[in-house]
C-alpha cells in the first residue's frame, strides 16, 4: 500500500548538481536527534547563510516511507528540483515507527513549520507564502498539518499559515487498514484522526493532488475521494493524474536525470506560483 523505502532514491543525488543552489544541512529545529532539517535555495552572488534580500515562496517537503523509514539526505534531488524553480525548500526529518506512533510525528511536522516561520526569512524565504508538500506518507503528514489545526495550534499557528498543499500519491482516505503494521502505527482510538479527508470544511488552503494511475501502493481512490470531499464542501482542489506512472515514478520524475520531458515539476510550479501569487525565476531545469 505504501512505499517502504526511499533509498536507493538517494543514489539519484550523485547526478544532481549543486552548481545553482546552496543547501544548509542538519539545521536543528528541536531537541530530538531526528529534529533536523535541510534548507535549499537558489544561489546568489552573496553565497552565504543569508543569501538573498528578495523573498521567495517557501516549500516544506515531507518525504514518504510508510511512517517507518526515510532520511532527508536521500531527498536532495527533490530539494534541488524545487529550489531550481526559485523556491526556498525545507526538508525535515521526523520521528518514525517504532519509536513513535501516530500522532507523535505530527507534532514534529508542526515544530518544523514553527521553525520555518521563525527562521526562513534569513534564508530568503517569504513567511507569508508557504506551501506544504509531501509524497506518499509524507503527503498524509503535509495534508493533515494543513487541514487539522490541532498540531499547529500548539505553536500559536493555524492552517492559514499555508497558501497551498501539494500531495504526490498521498494516502488521504486509507481506512480500513489492510496491513498489520499499520494497526500498530495507528491505534484504533486515534485512527479516524489520521485521515486527512475527515477534516475538510471547505476552508482549507488550495490543494493540488497528483497521482499515478499505475500506482499499486496507494490507491487512486485516496486522491479521488479527497477531491470529491473538498469540492462538496466548497474548497479549492486541482487533480492531475498520470497514465502509466507508478507510486515511486511520480516522485522520480522530479530528479534532474529523469525529469526531461516529464510534466510533474512544471505542474507543481504552476500551482505554487498561482497559490503564492509569485513568479520565481527558473534557475535550472
Amino acid at each position: 500500500m505504501f512505499i517502504t523505502g526511499c533509498s536507493p532514491l538517494g543514489a539519484l543525488n550523485a547526478f544532481v548538481s549543486e552548481s545553482n543552489i546552496v543547501i544548509k544541512r542538519d539545521v536543528r529545529y528541536g531537541a530530538h536527534s531526528r529534529h533536523q532539517l535541510d534548507v535549499a535555495q537558489t544561489k546568489t552572488p552573496q553565497s552565504g547563510p543569508e543569501l538573498s534580500s528578495a523573498k521567495h515562496p517557501v516549500v516544506i517537503f515531507f518525504y514518504g516511507g510508510a511512517w517507518e523509514s526515510g532520511n532527508k539526505a536521500d531527498y536532495f534531488f527533490m530539494a534541488e528540483a524545487l529550489a531550481s524553480r526559485g523556491y526556498v525548500v525545507v526538508v525535515p526529518d521526523y520521528r518514525l515507527y517504532p519509536e513513535v506512533i501516530f500522532p507523535a510525528y505530527m507534532d514534529d511536522a508542526a515544530l518544523a513549520a514553527k521553525w520555518t516561520v521563525d527562521n526562513i526569512a534569513s534564508y530568503g524565504g517569504d513567511v507569508n507564502n508557504i506551501v506544504v508538500m509531501g509524497h506518499s506518507s509524507g503527503a498524509q503528514i503535509a495534508a493533515l498539518l494543513a487541514y487539522d489545526n490541532t498540531y499547529l495550534n500548539r505553536h500559536g499557528l493555524s492552517k492559514s499559515l499555508f497558501k497551498g498543499v501539494v500531495s504526490l500519491a498521498g494516502p488521504m482516505d486509507f481506512l480500513p487498514l489492510t496491513e498489520p503494521k499499520l494497526f500498530q502505527i495507528f491505534p484504533e482510538s486515534v485512527r479516524a484522526a489520521s485521515q486527512p479527508i475527515n477534516f475538510i470544511t471547505g476552508n482549507e488552503p488550495p490543494t493540488l493532488l497528483m497521482h499515478g494511475e499505475a500506482d499499486t501502493r496507494v490507491g487512486l481512490h485516496n486522491t479521488r475521494n479527497l477531491a470529491q470531499r473538498i469540492r462538496a464542501r466548497g474548497g479549492k482542489v486541482d487533480v492531475t493524474t498520470y497514465a502509466d506512472v507508478s507510486h515511486a515514478g511520480i516522485l522520480l520524475a522530479f530528479a534532474s536525470p529523469l525529469r526531461d520531458n516529464k510534466p510533474q515539476l512544471e505542474r507543481v510550479s504552476e500551482f505554487i506560483n498561482q497559490a503564492t501569487s509569485k513568479s520565481p525565476t527558473v534557475i535550472a531545469r
